[in-house]
């Protein structure tokens, strides 16, 4: 499922028009992105946590040349799955 299906399912499922839909849906992602921008996290009973997780700094190499490349420390969103969601999907 695309963003597009996404809009289309949640304005039948809720009787909005797909222009409504589409603004809840950006609405949720929106305040999900800030939210972990800002280092906090969501946390949906029954669905999962949003979370932002810190990845050190690393050492790779460039496949083509074996060439060692220095990653940079970074941080990562991350999403636990509830039990809800877990369990709907078993």
């Amino acid at each position: 499922m695309n963003k597009n299906e996404l809009v289309s399912a949640v304005a039948e499922a809720t009787s909005l028009s797909k222009g409504d839909a589409q603004g809840a849906v950006e609405a949720v992602f929106d305040v999900i992105t800030k939210e972990l921008k800002s280092g906090g996290d969501v946390r949906l009973v029954g669905f999962g946590n949003f979370s932002v997780s810190k990845r050190e700094a690393s050492v790779g190499r460039n496949p083509q040349t074996g060439a060692e490349v220095q990653i940079p420390a970074r941080n990562v969103p991350k999403f636990s799955a509830g039990k809800g969601l877990k369990d709907a999907v078993n």
